[in-house]
């Protein structure tokens, strides 16, 4: 059973390889776009302040907040948006119709990097999972994430990850499902 499972695995691993890739690259292609209740702008040193019911949306990409700070000193395509909020929120569906979905006191877009960091109660949503630490970075074009603890030791302190019951449940029937599937192949085949 473990022989069969593992070239199939494979197989959908090397399959799904593009699409984890090009996950979110439609998003990075749309411009980004800017809401708030009220702004400051600061030409000369290249920073903006936005202020009260903030929406930061790139594509299906969105962050909503209480303020966000843009530094753009960087040029275009290197802006870096500071979202605080308690919480600021992240959302993005991929583009095989997956959510990614986070929270934290603190969301830092780094547009030229894809990446979201998450600081002061974070947590991040994905797949099956749920990853809750002080910190969080999570590379939207790949898909990774490092966590880090508060690094008091404590259980409150350490990195936390549930993975869904339901989900691993479905993964196994699928799987159960797929093996008798298999068996009935191979007692055709003799």
């Amino acid at each position: 059973m473990c022989k069969r499972l593992i070239p199939l695995l494979t197989s959908l691993s090397l399959a799904l390889a593009p699409a984890v890739v090009m996950a979110a690259k439609s998003d990075f292609k749309k411009d980004i776009e800017v809401f708030s209740e009220s702004q400051f702008l600061d030409g000369k040193n290249k920073k903006s302040i936005l202020i009260d019911n903030v929406q930061v949306t790139q594509g299906s990409l969105s962050i909503k907040a209480d303020r966000v700070e843009v530094e753009a000193g960087g040029g275009k395509g290197k802006e870096i948006f500071i979202a605080t909020g308690k919480p600021a929120v992240y959302s993005q569906t991929l583009d095989d119709g997956r959510v990614v979905e986070a929270r934290a006191f603190e969301i830092r877009y780094e547009v030229a990097n894809r990446t979201i960091s998450l600081a002061g109660d974070a947590e991040l949503n994905q797949n099956t999972s749920v990853v809750k630490g002080e910190t969080i970075v999570y590379d939207m074009e790949k898909e990774q994430l490092k966590a880090t603890g508060d690094g008091s030791g404590s259980e409150d302190g350490r990195v936390r990850t549930v993975f869904s019951l339901e989900d691993i449940e479905a993964v196994r029937n699928e799987s159960k499902a797929s093996d008798s599937t298999d068996d009935q192949q191979d007692d055709d085949n003799e």
